[in-house]
């Protein structure tokens, strides 16, 4: 029985509804289980302000509704009734009588379960009969400061990661022993899933709702969701959850005029249509739906325990003209293109996920140039904690597309994002977007032959790793992934029977392992201090040197992106001594030449605006990481 608000008739809870200030409507809201007047069944409450009727319809009734019609509550718009006799599992929709006399079906926009695609029912779930494990991690997060720690995230499509067969996904329950198992040896330290709200194509990947309560049922069921992300948290690995707050879908059983009037989208078709992926914007100035998308927001972190949601396409709720191209589009009240509505919407999310849970993560897909995105909402800022790096990913994968010999002309992709890395809180992102639709695999975008393809992903990967901000890559990146993605099929774990597939693995689990146990690659991520160039203008050899450090050490990085080896290369350290390479991307073992450098002495000449020069060997096509370790005797 459900320990949620017992009754959906307080006064309280449907003003603060209307206001758009209600923050855990899913507690009473939906489909509940509860006892009353000593009957067990489920209490069903809807929002349905314009239908003339609504009623209950399921396998109990034989989805006649004649004698199961709901009550509504006054002028609210709120709708109830109490079916006694229902258990968990059992399947419904709403019936909604429109104005005019006809019906329609349709999903609960509530649902806490559905049932599999192609089917499009709800189901009734009790989300309280799990007993989570995990008291430690959350305590730990509540005091966790993200922005002095790795961060390592492993995106993932749970349909397409592993599968017993074509016809046969993994169960949330096998995932977490097969992926939590794999994800914890390679040392990431979280996971973001795609989309799991219940959504009926399996081609959206997620990305297009029609309920958002509703963990998808491909997996198993809401506990077994559950116990994945249990499971992840004693293991010591969050769960970031990809979320799509800006649209969704138009299938009949979904949210699309629900009550028969533009209930949960903008009525003006100006605003209401995405015409770029064929779904509709919600509309984000009705309080009704602020209360349904921000309680859908805390719902998956109060419910679910998700250490973070990263929010899907913000450009294109910041902009009233997103890619709208030549079509029409209507402007804000003061004749601009920013949708107010929606800086208010994402400033009033991220305030509110921060008072009830410090220190998740609340991470922008935002692809403009839009400021102070990851800055609080009092200094001017949008609210979130972080951003994706969209313009270093767009200028790097660019970069290393071209052959080794053109680099040398395009140096300034490299250099540029450190112009700006600290004007957010970036992660550098490698996402499913990049390896979809005709843009080839990360490994397959790399020129040159075989040889040349792997060493060229290793150099970048260490300098990505380098790189100031927190990081991300998609499944199969690690292994080198030769064709794209492809969302039906399972990743193609077979090459691991090849050895350069098999040695990226081991390079990119010992790059992992390498970046989390040195600080100075990750504790100044987001300030000044832990950055420092060495030299960023050698674009006739296509090299950059620079130095990652924190108050307890310092990381020299050189990075050659061309195959040629470079002897005797020079390069200015700050201090005399020894130093040892930590990280070479060219060693044997992962696949490349050998190309090593032993110990390596400083001597007291400057160089590069150094008091001191190093000289070594540079490998081609690699990264090389390089430390002090033995000062000189002073």
């Amino acid at each position: 029985m459900t320990d949620w608000n017992s009754s959906p008739h307080s006064n309280q809870d449907r003003y603060l509804f209307h206001q758009g200030t209600h923050y855990r409507s899913y507690q009473w809201l939906g489909a509940h289980l509860i006892k009353k007047e000593g009957k067990r069944g489920v209490r069903f409450s809807l929002w349905a302000p314009n239908a003339r009727e609504v009623r209950v319809v399921g396998d109990f009734n034989d989805w006649n509704g004649s004698d199961s019609q709901m009550h509504r509550i006054e002028d609210s718009g709120i709708w109830t009734r109490f079916v006694p006799g229902l258990n968990e599992g059992d399947i419904y929709k709403y019936e909604i009588i429109l104005q005019e006399g006809s019906s329609r079906l349709k999903a609960d926009p509530y649902g806490f379960s559905a049932e599999v695609r192609p089917q499009t029912a709800s189901k009734v779930a009790n989300l309280h009969n799990y007993q989570w494990q995990d008291s430690d991690w959350l305590q730990k997060r509540y005091e966790y400061n993200s922005y002095q720690q790795p961060m390592l995230i492993y995106e993932v499509h749970l349909g397409s990661w592993k599968q017993k067969n074509t016809e046969e996904l993994l169960t949330y329950r096998e995932l977490a022993k097969e992926l939590i198992d794999y994800v914890s040896s390679m040392g990431y330290t979280h996971i973001e899933l795609l989309p799991l709200v219940e959504h009926p194509f399996d081609g959206s990947w997620g990305y297009q709702a029609t309920g958002y309560y509703a963990a998808t049922s491909r997996y198993g069921s809401p506990t077994e969701l559950m116990y994945l992300i249990d499971q992840a948290h004693q293991r010591g690995i969050g769960i970031i959850l990809d979320w799509v707050p800006g649209h969704f879908c138009k299938d009949d059983h979904g949210l699309r005029l629900f009550d028969g009037t533009a209930q949960f989208e903008y009525d003006d078709p100006l605003r209401r249509e995405n015409y770029g992926w064929g779904t509709s914007y919600f509309d984000l100035g009705k309080p009704e739906v602020l209360s349904y998308l921000i309680s859908n927001a805390i719902f998956w972190f109060d419910v679910f325990h998700v250490d973070g949601l990263r929010v899907d396409a913000v450009a294109s709720m910041l902009y009233l003209d997103y890619e709208r191209g030549d079509s029409p589009w209507r402007s804000n009240i003061y004749g601009g293109r920013e949708n107010l509505e929606a800086i208010g919407f994402l400033r009033k999310l991220n305030e509110v996920v921060f008072h009830e849970f410090p220190n998740v993560l609340m991470i922008a897909e935002e692809s403009t140039t839009w400021p102070l995105v990851s800055h609080p909402t009092y200094t001017g800022g949008l609210g979130f904690n972080y951003k994706w790096n969209m313009g270093w990913m767009n200028d790097m994968l660019r970069y290393m597309e071209f052959d080794p010999i053109y680099r040398k002309y395009h140096h300034n992709l490299v250099t540029f994002s450190f112009m700006y890395t600290f004007s957010e809180n970036f992660i550098l992102p490698l996402s499913h977007d990049e390896v979809v639709h005709g843009k080839k695999s990360l490994l397959d975008k790399m020129p040159g032959d075989y040889w040349q393809k792997f060493a060229s992903l290793r150099a970048f990967y260490g300098y990505m790793m380098a790189h100031p901000g927190k990081k991300l890559l998609f499944m199969g990146g690690e292994f080198g992934q030769f064709i794209e993605w492809k969302y039906k099929e399972s990743l193609d774990w077979h090459l691991l029977e090849y050895p350069m597939h098999q040695s990226m693995l081991g390079y990119v689990k010992t790059l992992n392992h390498c970046y989390r146990k040195h600080r100075s690659l990750w504790y100044n991520d987001h300030n000044l201090e832990g950055f420092h160039w060495i030299d960023p203008h050698d674009h006739n050899q296509s090299i950059v040197t620079f130095i990652r450090q924190d108050d307890q050490e310092f990381t020299v990085i050189v990075t050659n992106f061309t195959p040629e080896v470079r002897y005797d290369y020079c390069i200015g350290v700050p201090y005399p001594g020894e130093y040892r390479e930590i990280l070479n991307s060219d060693r044997q073992e992962f696949g490349g030449s050998g190309q090593v450098n032993g110990p390596l002495v400083a001597k007291k000449e400057a160089w590069h605006n150094q008091p001191n020069r190093l000289e070594l060997k540079i490998p081609p096509l690699a990264t090389v990481y390089i430390q002090l370790v033995k000062p000189a005797v002073r």
